[in-house]
């Protein structure tokens, strides 16, 4: 019986993200992706990697020991992100004979899932599985704007499952470590100087990686945790295609369709949270998050051969050079009712994106999350969590010329000066289901 309900609900986990994990939208630095989960959306992650919900093991993979028995957790997050984009003087298409302007909203709404399992296997040992969706980005633009040279539609999308184990030490330290598997298809285009003319990147590709964490429980009322999610070396094979007859300038060998290949190098990620309780109903928790964004460095295109690809006579290149991206976070939870439980939170967040490299399709910059929610037992084995967050960003100063020193600039295609201001609302739903607890030990049978 138990067998079957578990076959039962992963499937439709796994069912419900492989349908919801058609969008994603980055809501993280860079294009990272945070929401993972509703209970920590709602005290904006606050203590995250110290534990509270199963699915804290995307962050620390040791937080498995906290739940006893068989446990699942499936949370979906509709993200609703605003961009528009407004032109500055200076670039090259606002001017005659093309004349053209800014943007309206430019961002994409979308749904982020992950799933959650976390098994006992005995007193000691801890198998666990999580499904989420990392990275992503999604955004688009109309064919005539300003900018169109550097930005007209971006997608990304990762598929990511990670077998865990954990081991409980003892009863204040546990130990997790886990193995990424990450899918990732990719597609990017650019226009080429005139309306009607685009270049189409598109590929997909395998990376691997790893997880590790530790956690700590010096005292029955004090959570700390520590977890690391490896880098990984996303592989990308696709083609380059030149979207409508090419203009004489841009055909062979000015650039080169065809196969094509690269590497994005993604962040190592590592966060420690704490978790203390105050009182009986009240618990306070903190979160620092360091991301090495600046190790993703410049991704060079690639034909075949091995040989840059080439665009406009300028070889293809994803010159990104973010800086390392920081959070830090503080949150509460209040215990209203043994079924009602009450999350706040609140964020900043130092973007890796800077002023120099920043371009429209990545309009990231420093941000400050506000988040709410709550979590209700429906009965001992489900809990519902709901969560709520707006993050407010600043604006967006982009500026691809050959004065700026921004490294997307191509001379052939021009200039693009303008400002995007973004603001991002997000929603999340969560249901906890306990499947089964471990059978409590056989009462001591003594003489009387």
């Amino acid at each position: 019986m138990q067998q079957s309900s578990l076959k039962q609900y992963l499937c439709a986990g796994v069912a419900l993200w492989v349908i919801a994990a058609s969008a994603t939208g980055a809501q993280a630095g860079g294009f990272a992706i945070r929401e993972q989960s509703t209970a920590g959306e709602g005290a904006a992650f606050a203590g995250v990697a110290a534990g509270g919900a199963p699915s804290s093991m995307f962050w620390n993979p040791a937080t498995m020991t906290q739940f006893r028995g068989l446990t699942s957790e499936t949370d979906l997050t509709g993200i609703f992100p605003f961009a528009d984009n407004t032109v500055r003087p200076g670039s090259s298409l606002a001017g005659p004979p093309f004349n053209l302007d800014g943007t309206g909203n430019v961002g994409r709404d979308a749904l982020v899932p992950a799933a959650y399992t976390t098994w006992q296997v005995n007193p000691n040992l801890w198998l666990g599985l999580s499904i989420n969706s990392p990275f992503g980005l999604s955004i688009g633009f109309p064919d005539a704007w300003a900018g169109r040279n550097y930005a007209l539609t971006t997608t990304l999308r990762t598929y990511n499952a990670t077998p865990s184990i954990a081991y409980k030490l003892n009863d204040w330290i546990s130990i997790g470590v886990g193995v990424q598997f990450q899918y990732a298809s990719a597609d990017l285009k650019n226009g080429i100087v005139a309306p009607g003319f685009i270049d189409y990147v598109s590929g997909h590709g395998w990376g691997f990686g790893a997880t590790a964490g530790i956690t700590l429980t010096p005292g029955p009322s004090t959570q700390i945790g520590v977890g690391w999610r490896s880098a990984i070396d996303q592989d990308i094979s696709g083609s380059l295609s030149l979207v409508a007859p090419p203009l004489p300038v841009f055909g062979p060998p000015f650039s080169t369709p065809g196969s094509a290949n690269t590497t994005i190098k993604l962040p190592d990620i590592v966060s420690a949270g704490i978790r203390q309780r105050v009182t009986d109903a009240f618990t306070v928790m903190g979160t620092i998050e360091w991301s090495n964004w600046s190790r993703i460095g410049t991704s060079v295109i690639n034909q075949a051969s091995g040989a840059p690809a080439l665009v406009a006579t300028t070889p293809a290149t994803l010159p990104f050079q973010y800086r390392d991206g920081w959070y830090f976070a503080i949150g509460g939870e209040y215990q209203w009712t043994p079924q009602l439980a009450l999350r706040a939170g609140i964020a900043f967040e130092s973007s890796p994106v800077t002023d120099q490299v920043r371009t429209p399709v990545v309009p990231d910059a420093d941000r400050l999350h506000i988040s709410g929610g709550l979590s209700y037992a429906v009965n001992p084995r489900l809990m519902l969590d709901l969560a709520y967050t707006h993050i407010f960003v600043d604006d967006a100063p982009v500026n691809i010329s050959a004065t700026s020193g921004n490294p997307f600039f191509n001379p052939a295609l021009g200039t693009y000066v303008g400002v995007s201001s973004p603001h991002i609302d997000i929603f999340s739903l969560g249901l906890r289901y306990k499947l089964f607890e471990p059978a409590p030990p056989a009462p001591l049978i003594t003489k009387g």
